[in-house]
Formats: C-alpha cells, structure tokens, sequence
C-alpha cells in the first residue's frame, strides 16, 4: 500500500491544475513585480511588433496596388512602336491587335513634350493625342473628369488636363490654355517652336500627382498636324485583360501586328520603380520581425527568472507527485500564453488601423498641423492599405511560432529540476 501512494498521480496533458497554476503565475504578487514588469513588456513587444508588421506591410500592398492601377489605368500594359518604317498603317495594326483574344484596347496616340501656358503661370508638360472612343474607354480617365465633358472630344479642337496642372496655372474648363512646342515650322531660318492656344473642355483628377500635373490630351488628328506627323503615330498603346499574363499577350501582339515592331510591356517601364518597392518592401520586413524577436526574447528571460523564482514551488510538486511534463507545460502555457494574446491584440490592432488609416491620417494631420503623406513625393492623393489574407496569415503564424520556440528552454529547464536541487533556488 505504501508502494501505490508512493507512486506519481498521473494526469492527463493539459490538465486543470496545470492552467491553474500558469493563470497564477501570470499574476505576479508585489515582491514578483519585476517578473511582471517582464511580462507586460514582452507582451507589448509582441503585440505592437505584430501590428506594426501587418500595418506596414498593407500600406506598402496598397502603396503597389494603387500605383499599378494608376499607371497601368493611364499607360498600356504594352507599347507598341515601329521598327524599319513608320506607323503609317497604325489603323490596321490597332484593328487586328483588337482582334486578340484578351486584348481590351489598342490606342494609337501621338506623344510629345511641351510648355503649358496661361495668364498665371506656365509648366511642362506631356501631351498625348488620342481618338476620342479610346479616350472614353480609359476608365481612369473617363470615370475621374472633375469639370467640363468629354463630349465631342474628337469634333473641335479642345483639351483635357489634369487637375493639378489647371490649379498650377489657376485655369477651369472652359478657359485657354497655350501649348508651346519646341518642334514647330521649318523655315530657312531653323525650326521654330510651334505656339497655339485651346479651349479646356475637360478637368481630369487620376489620384497620382505626377500624371494629374503634367497630362494634358489632345484629339489624334489635331496631335498629328500639332507635331507635323500628319500620317503616323508615335506608337499603339495596348490594354490587356490580364497584366499577369504579359508573356503570353505579346506573343500574340507581335503575330497580328503584321509588320515589323518593337514591344515594351509594363514590367520594362517601370522595372526600376515597381523593383526598389519591392526591396523596400522585403527591407522593412525583416527589420520590423526583429522587434518581434526581441519580444520573444523577452519571454525566455522572463521564464528563466520565474522559474528561479518558483523553485520551492517546483519542489512541492514535484515531490506531490507531479511529473516532469506537468512541470514543463505549467511553464510552456505561462510564456506562450503571453504571446498567443500578444499575437491575437496585435493582429487586431493591426486589422484596426489598416481599415481606418485614412482616416487617422488625417487625423494626425489636422493635430500636428502637418501632411503626413504628401502627394507630391508619394505620387498618391491618399494613404492606402491592402490588407493581405496570406501575409497577413504569415506574420501571425511567425509570431506564434518564435514565442512558442521561446518557452521551450525555460519550460524545459524547470522541468529537469528535481526536488532536491530545486530548493536551491530559494
């Protein structure tokens, strides 16, 4: 009989008592306080280093998604140009890369620098010729006109220009704007630049600075007499239904163009651009993961002092009965409870603040009197965030993981103090 009460009770893992005892570790009384301080701090870490990751990383998918739909909505996901002559059979070329399956558009236009001019002031620009059916079907364009219509674009000899340039030279729809072109006339006395004013009919406002204070559309036909190319354009710019599957569209394109052509897609114009995003993106990743990991790092040194805090604690149990697993998962549920509900806080927060940072951008703005994201240098007229399922999944299952890996040596080394040793803490 002796025998069988010397025996250890055996409990099942994850018993009652073993949450028990963790829930009251987490607890710490006064002369504990610096264990807790530990604790909260580790949780902190945890939790602001996981809504930090999640808020970075939608802005920056957003900040991608919101340029790739603001160039490619403007510009073609391929560019057609002209090899050995011309393209003075552009309508031909445009009808049969139409006629491809999976191609949405194929705008011939006429591109050209210039000097925008008013009463008020002056500024570059890019002038773009295009019919006025391919005008419409831009929906960046079409879906964002500010002032006037697009009525009739084709019929007279008017302009659409960005809003930021008709604010920059203090003019609306219905006002003149004067275009300056360096190529103008020939004469025997050189090149002279090529001075005409047009009416404003249309006000446009893309959301991207860049393109809002420097585009201005013209009618094909006028573009062509406005840069002597009376026959040609300069190049077909191509939508497609899919920019993913570029490869595969220009094969297709080169085929049906029926002449010889020389093809840039969207990953070759703005490969410099979209690529530094890219690293930016990855830098910021792993510097904001480290915040995570000193967060767990914090949870072992908290565990290590709480393990030799409670070393009579350890000795009584064991000597009750408890095994060595009941020991270790006392201390294992301790520490990765601090960093499951650090994890869930800061995945919330991070939820939180990406479903609301427009508005508590401007918030911020309004209180410090500053602009926090400037149009100007971010290209964008908001602050935007696309929040990611799988990122945003690998971000909490990373965090769960490393405070998991965080408790096993404390909960390991509490579990191979035997009840002689462990007294010896005290």
């Amino acid at each position: 009989m002796d025998d069988a009460m010397s025996e250890p009770v055996r409990t099942p893992p994850f018993a009652a008592f073993e949450w028990l005892l963790s829930g009251r570790y987490l607890r710490a009384r006064r002369k504990e306080g610096f264990i807790s301080v530990i604790a909260g701090f580790s949780f902190l870490g945890i939790m602001l280093g996981v809504a930090t990751l999640i808020i970075v990383m939608a802005v920056m998918n957003g900040f991608r998604k919101e340029l790739l739909d603001k160039i490619l909505g403007l510009n073609g996901h391929l560019l057609v140009q002209p090899l050995e002559s011309p393209l003075t059979d552009w309508k031909d070329v445009a009808d049969r890369i139409s006629g491809v399956n999976g191609i949405r558009l194929a705008a011939p236009v006429v591109d050209g620098q210039g000097l925008g001019s008013s009463a008020f002031g002056a500024a570059g620009i890019f002038i773009r010729g295009i019919r006025s059916g391919d005008l419409n079907n831009l929906t960046s364009i079409a879906k964002n006109i500010k002032q006037g219509t697009l009525e009739g674009f084709d019929d007279g000899q008017g302009v659409a220009i960005g809003r930021r340039l008709a604010d920059q030279l203090s003019i609306h729809a219905g006002d003149m704007i004067t275009l300056i072109s360096p190529k103008g006339a020939v004469t025997p006395m050189g090149t002279t630049p090529r001075i005409k004013p047009y009416k404003v009919v249309a006000v446009f406002e893309i959301g991207m600075s860049e393109y809002d204070s420097t585009f201005v559309f013209m009618p094909l036909a006028e573009a062509q007499t406005y840069f002597n190319r009376p026959s040609d354009v300069t190049s077909i710019e191509v939508y497609t239904n899919n920019p993913d599957r570029i490869d595969e569209y220009r094969k297709l394109v080169t085929e049906a163009a029926g002449r010889p052509i020389f093809i840039v897609d969207w990953r070759q114009r703005n490969s410099t651009f979209f690529n530094a995003l890219q690293v930016e993106r990855n830098v910021m990743f792993l510097i904001l993961t480290l915040i995570v990991l000193v967060a767990a790092l914090n949870i072992v040194s908290g565990l290590i002092m709480l393990v030799k805090d409670k070393g009579s604690d350890i000795a009584i149990l064991r000597t009750m009965g408890a095994s060595q697993g009941s020991i270790m998962r006392v201390f294992l549920i301790t520490g990765a409870a601090i960093g499951v509900v650090g994890t869930l806080v800061g995945f919330f927060v991070g939820l939180l603040v990406c479903f609301n940072i427009e508005t508590i951008r401007q918030f911020i703005s309004w209180m410090t009197s500053t602009e926090l994201f400037s149009p100007e240098l971010y290209f964008l007229s908001k602050l935007p965030a696309e929040v990611d399922v799988g990122e945003t999944s690998a971000v909490v299952i990373m965090a769960l993981t490393l405070s998991f890996l965080a408790t096993l040596y404390p909960s390991w080394r509490a579990a191979r103090l035997d009840p002689v040793d462990a007294l010896r803490y005290e």
